[in-house]
């Protein structure tokens, strides 16, 4: 027992090497190191989000609820790319870093979280920006509970994350999950819930987009923004087996896609 406890705080401390050296190389083949270089990391989605926010404050769009409509776009849109970055950029991880899965300490979820992590810190840090520059020019009021808004990021996060291992390992049994998924996410982005709350929509139609849980982050993450100017529907309990399941999921198809490129 004793020997073995320096080998395990070895080899985690290796593997926190092979995760920094994977998010320096992610980071710096997307990006590069021209202009403005790693910055694109948060600007990238600030940019997008300055954008819807911008058009809807322009037509006027306020849907017919007391939410401003600069804190409603910026709390909806973030979350939206939250979960459909982690997944959308995983497709490619495995095969553009195959060469590298040769290596002993390099894994597979090694290369997909790695991309999950740079998309959740752009995210969270471009929302967070926002938020106090618009807070600065009066445009945003304080969170009434931030710690809500944390919870509700971090469930979404969890969800995109989970969502990137089932997706990105599937892409190497069949080329179709990667093709599918483009359509898919057109079809998901006006159910999941950053252009509506679930209180304004008719109760039948409620029920159905209450099955996405993406919708329940969203629900939980402006509940803590807003408080009690609109009643939110969220049930952290389903939110949380859904994203579990996908995980647990998604694991398996990791451990089955490595199985599958160390055959080869």
């Amino acid at each position: 027992m004793i020997s073995a406890q320096p080998s395990l705080l070895r080899s985690i401390a290796l593997q926190m090497r092979v995760l920094h050296a994977l998010l320096m190389r992610e980071v710096i083949t997307r990006y590069g190191r021209q202009n403005l270089g790693v910055l694109w990391v948060f600007v990238e989605p600030m940019i997008f989000t300055v954008g819807v926010t911008a058009l809807w404050t322009a037509a006027g769009m306020n849907h017919g609820s007391s939410i401003p409509i600069v804190a409603f776009a910026v709390t909806g849109y973030s979350s939206v790319l939250l979960w459909r970055n982690c997944a959308g950029l995983s497709i490619g991880a495995i095969q553009s870093n195959i060469a590298l899965l040769h290596h002993r300490n390099v894994r597979v979820i090694d290369v997909i979280l790695v991309r999950c992590v740079i998309e959740i810190a752009g995210v969270a840090t471009s929302f967070s920006i926002l938020s106090g520059l618009f807070i600065f020019f009066g445009w945003m009021t304080y969170p009434i509970d931030p710690l809500q808004v944390v919870f509700g990021f971090l469930m979404l996060a969890w969800f995109g994350t989970a969502l990137a291992l089932t997706i990105a390992a599937a892409t190497t049994f069949s080329h179709v999950v990667e093709k599918l998924w483009a359509p898919a996410t057109y079809l998901l982005f006006p159910l999941a819930g950053a252009a509506f709350m679930a209180d304004w929509l008719p109760p039948k139609f409620r029920e159905v987009v209450l099955w996405l849980p993406m919708v329940h982050g969203v629900e939980i993450l402006r509940e803590g923004f807003f408080g009690n100017v609109v009643r939110t529907h969220y049930d952290v309990g389903y939110m949380a087996s859904i994203c579990m399941l996908l995980t647990l999921f998604g694991l398996y198809l990791v451990r089955e896609a490595g199985l599958r490129i160390e055959a080869k």
